[in-house]
């Protein structure tokens, strides 16, 4: 665990700076030998048991993440192969919205009939991609891993509509700039820092705020529900203060949104199935409540879905 007052040791910054800006308060860092695919093989057995299933049930999985254990082969591809069976396999890399897509190509992988079990996982180790000598940013970030299996159910149940997006205009608000075929590392790339995240956060900030508000009213209204119909509203948690901003705009009281980012910091696309996680573990959600996902990334990426659970 790296707390707010870890983090006054480190960079120039202060507990009371970083809760009044972002809500956070602590942040878990994996180990140093601790790679993504360890976190999406727990996360993954985790919601096998949940469901009482075994791994051999499974035809398909997908890893969303941007901290992969290498460029090539997928995390998902390691993943399979430490839970034994042969199957299908691959990532999805958009950022913080990665589980909410993920679980959208699962549905429709379910509903096509030509898969019956689909493992997603959001999973990141952002600690290894965090520049700690930057102080707007170090403070945001940890590392965790969510899971769920994905499945037919009856009518009326489950995934009901989704909403995904993209606006690439703004994609260098939030990227790593070296590492890859555009700018491959060199010993100057490395010196100069450039393969670390780096943000505009008042720009993300903004279209946060925006993306999510207008993708969960579109999709709400797909599945022929009212905003008020809502029973919980799980938001990306990448700043309490953007939560607060879209929950005045949403109109519905702020018990009915999952709020965990002031004990995990932004975990990327690990966020939403992390306060899932914990809300069905606690009680707030029940058999047959309606459920909205809705989350933002990079790309400059969003992504919104209702399902009854």
């Amino acid at each position: 665990m790296l707390t707010n007052f870890d983090l006054e040791k480190m960079v120039e910054t202060s507990d009371e700076w970083i809760r009044t800006r972002t809500g956070i308060v602590e942040r878990r860092i994996a180990d140093p030998d601790v790679a993504t695919s360890d976190l999406a093989i727990r996360a993954a057995q985790a919601a096998l048991e949940s469901a009482g299933m075994g791994a051999a049930e499974l035809d398909l999985i997908i890893v969303a993440t941007v901290t992969p254990d290498m460029f090539f082969p997928c995390t998902a591809a390691i993943v399979q192969r430490h839970l034994g069976p042969t199957m299908a396999a691959f990532d999805i890399l958009v950022g913080c919205t990665g589980f909410v897509y993920g679980l959208a190509v699962a549905r429709e992988m379910v509903a096509s009939g030509v898969y019956n079990r689909v493992l997603v996982c959001g999973a990141e180790t952002l600690s290894r991609i965090t520049d700690w000598e930057d102080r707007r940013t170090c403070v945001l970030f940890g590392d965790a891993a969510g899971a769920a299996i994905v499945g037919p159910v009856e009518e009326g149940r489950g995934i009901l509509g989704y909403s995904l997006g993209n606006d690439g205009t703004n994609a260098d608000s939030l990227k790593i700039p070296a590492g890859g075929s555009r700018m491959p590392a060199t010993q100057e790339t490395v010196a100069n820092r450039m393969h670390y995240l780096m943000m505009n956060g008042p720009e993300v900030f903004k279209f946060a705020v925006r993306v999510m508000v207008e993708s969960s009213e579109e999709v709400v209204q797909r599945a022929g529900l009212q905003m008020s119909d809502i029973n919980l509203v799980i938001p990306h948690q990448a700043n309490l203060r953007i939560v607060d901003a879209a929950a005045k705009r949403f109109h519905l009281p702020y018990e009915r949104f999952a709020r965990n980012g002031d004990r995990y910091g932004n975990t990327s696309a690990a966020t939403i199935p992390l306060a899932l996680d914990e809300a069905v573990r606690a009680g707030s959600v029940k058999s047959g409540d309606l459920v909205l996902l809705s989350s933002f990334g990079a790309g400059l990426s969003w992504g919104s879905l209702v399902m009854r659970w």
